[in-house]
């Protein structure tokens, strides 16, 4: 009877940890590329001194603790706590997307349906006859609801089809931003007393608004939809690694060939995955505009929303893990924060916080490729454990000596 004890992993071999060293590596990497830009524009502009490359560094690193005042730090870390739960929903979108082996790059059309549905409700349900709670919640099963539709046709045609997912999440994004422009063009919603023809109402105009919104950290536009998000993530966290129907969409993504022939239904399971993910990113744009001191630009046609797109990183940087998907999508606004007061400390112009976070995000793309060579240096380092130790011709001398003790009574 084999009575050995199994051997614990060692760190390395931890998928977790693997994944925090990866994403670690790709933001100490886009934040040296950062400073390199930094100190490259300081040395080519006689006006900008050296030093103002670190003082322009330290300030995108301070976040919005680089703000100034106690009060200004609490307003603007409030912000980015809200700023923050469009881009968790559309990073666990495309994370969930990911763990089934599709490439959801249809966020910003799934995005910019769930805002057009939840505007429309809560812009349209008088607040006197129906209360605004349960307006607020119409509204956001309605947006969410969108998105599940329009997240099932790339799944749809995926499973049916074999069309390539990408594809068709290009041209729904084009779609959903020409139907959103066509819905709400020369519509009462448009936010004409603010003069701001091409953003509608706020939804708190019709007594709508999210809770604690503007209360819970001084005058920021914080409200629980952050708490809301991270919520979601961890549900979607045990869905995923704790139950049956997880179970099988991870399987679909690893290889829906073999899913298939193990009895499971690969078409379902691709077409409900990317209608999840599709409700997942409405969701996100549903809580945005449910904030109430928030506007929705309905000219969308022209560009499609940034979050629906900073999704992808997120999700890259997190190694597509839901509850990782939180704490890098808040780094990621956190880094905004600190771009954004660049100005206030340095010369350098409002663009070059935009280059930083850009380049952490592209770096972002990498840790998938850093993690898996994290993974092959711990095999080869096991393989070569293996290998018997000394020189080869004392090895070949012990085995041919013959063992002259093995008659001994």
């Amino acid at each position: 009877m084999n009575n050995a004890v199994p051997r614990k992993k060692s760190f390395l071999q931890r998928e977790g940890v693997r994944s925090v060293i990866a994403s670690l590596i790709c933001i100490l990497g886009g934040i040296i590329f950062g400073f390199i830009v930094l100190a490259i524009l300081a040395a080519v502009n006689e006006k900008i001194p050296f030093s103002q490359a670190f003082v322009g560094i330290f300030t995108v690193l301070s976040g919005p603790f680089s703000a100034g005042s106690g009060e200004l730090i609490v307003e603007e870390f409030g912000n980015m706590l809200f700023q923050s739960t469009p881009l968790i929903m559309t990073g666990l979108s495309v994370a969930l997307a990911f763990k089934t082996g599709l490439f959801n790059i249809g966020a910003p059309g799934q995005y910019l349906m769930g805002a057009m549905g939840t505007m429309l409700v809560a812009l349209s349900i008088p607040t006197e006859s129906v209360p605004a709670w349960i307006v607020w919640i119409l509204a956001l099963l309605a947006g969410t609801a969108c998105g599940v539709i329009w997240g099932a046709i790339p799944g749809f045609f995926k499973a049916k089809f074999n069309v390539n997912e990408v594809l068709v999440c290009i041209m729904t994004n084009w779609i959903a931003g020409n139907i959103v422009s066509w819905v709400f063009q020369n519509s009462r919603y448009i936010n004409v007393a603010d003069t701001k023809m091409n953003f509608l109402s706020k939804t708190s105009s019709n007594g709508v608004a999210t809770l604690g919104s503007g209360e819970m950290l001084g005058s920021s536009s914080m409200d629980i939809s952050i708490f809301i998000a991270s919520a979601i993530a961890v549900v979607l966290y045990i869905v995923l690694n704790k139950t049956t129907f997880g179970y099988e969409l991870r399987a679909c993504g690893f290889n829906k060939h073999a899913s298939k022939y193990a009895g499971m239904n690969e078409k379902r399971n691709i077409v409900l995955s990317m209608a999840i993910a599709g409700g997942l990113a409405a969701c996100g744009a549903a809580l945005w505009c449910l904030n109430g001191t928030t506007d929705f630009k309905w000219e969308a046609y022209q560009a499609l929303p940034s979050d629906g797109f900073n999704g992808i990183p997120a999700a890259l940087l997190a190694s597509n893990n839901p509850i990782g998907v939180i704490f890098s999508s808040v780094f990621l606004k956190y880094l905004v924060m600190g771009g954004s007061n660049l100005g206030a400390y340095t010369s350098f112009n409002d663009q070059v916080p935009n280059l930083i976070t850009a380049v952490i995000i592209y770096f972002s793309g990498s840790a998938k490729l850093i993690k898996e060579l994290l993974a092959r240096r711990k095999k080869r380092i096991a393989e070569e454990a293996k290998k018997p130790v000394g020189k080869p011709e004392m090895l070949k001398a012990d085995a041919d000596t013959p063992d002259k003790g093995g008659d001994k009574q």
